[in-house]
């Protein structure tokens, strides 16, 4: 099972659903046997809160599952009641942002789509710091713990079992100055030096490359477990979508898939983004 407290949270979710639905029952239905609320059981179903492991064990019985499952999903609840490390940070990580760098921490492979900003995994304290700044109620301070947070989030790119990551920036976002020059210089050397790890890839969507979907921003998570499906992430000014309908996820995963067909490859990119470098000296 993928390592962090918010992906144990979802693999629980997606078992007592599975459970319910075998035994084809409603949310309701359970609920009332149980002499709960439907909506506490579709709340467990849906990762929505913490689950204690008292009442997986209500479940698994009513279900009348083998002992071992009861203890493999009770010992998921307790596993998903523990903190990552991103909750130390306060509220320079947002709730509605905590649930994402849960499930990135999990991740196996990470495809995203940036068209205005360089991704935050592959960003430079000094760009990360401009871009904080964009929110005027931010202190220095407030920026230092995002800095922080954002740098902590690469470190995952680092370890012995790092995500693969794939990455199409659209080339707007390479001249978009976000601080100044000097910034943007030092965030596209940055950039290159990420590039070069094996695990990553970057691709450049140039000004030319014509008709694309027009999705916005996004990034589509996989996950090591194949019963753990792939899901979509999109994130708003004081929100976030988690898209997990298959319908949906690829619909998302053909879109990148012709996103990074129509990009440049990653060694004209590399190209591109040194030719843009020289438009920012230092």
């Amino acid at each position: 099972m993928a390592g962090s407290p918010t992906a144990r949270r979802r693999r629980l979710a997606i078992e007592l659903k599975k459970l319910r639905e075998a035994n084809d029952l409603t949310c309701n239905q359970v609920g009332k046997e149980l002499d709960w609320s439907g909506s506490k059981v579709n709340r467990m179903e849906t990762g929505q809160g913490r689950v204690q492991p008292s009442d997986v064990d209500a479940l698994c019985r009513f279900y009348d599952t083998s002992d071992e499952l009861r203890e493999l999903l009770k010992s998921l609840a307790k596993e998903s009641k523990t903190k990552g490390w991103w909750h130390a940070h306060g509220d320079a990580v947002p709730s509605w942002f905590s649930v994402y760098v849960g499930l990135e921490q999990a991740a196996s492979n990470l495809r995203s789509y940036q068209g205005e900003f360089i991704p935050g995994l592959l960003q430079t304290p000094n760009y990360a710091a401009e871009l904080s700044r964009g929110w005027v109620d931010h202190t220095p301070e407030a920026i230092q713990r995002m800095v922080d947070v954002r740098m902590r989030r690469q470190e995952l790119l680092m370890g012995a079992s790092a995500p693969d990551l794939w990455v199409v920036v659209h080339q707007s976002a390479l001249l978009h100055v976000v601080g100044n020059r000097e910034v943007m210089t030092g965030q596209l050397e940055g950039m290159l030096e990420m590039a070069k790890l094996r695990n990553v890839t970057v691709q450049v969507l140039p000004f030319d490359a014509g008709s694309y979907p027009t999705t916005g921003s996004f990034t589509v998570l996989g996950f090591p477990d194949q019963e753990d499906p792939d899901m979509v992430y999109r994130e708003g000014l004081t929100d976030s979508v988690y898209l997990e309908h298959p319908v949906d996820v690829d619909l998302y995963g053909k879109a990148f898939d012709h996103l990074r067909a129509l990009a440049l490859s990653p060694q004209r990119s590399t190209l591109l983004i040194k030719r843009v470098m020289e438009e920012h000296p230092r």
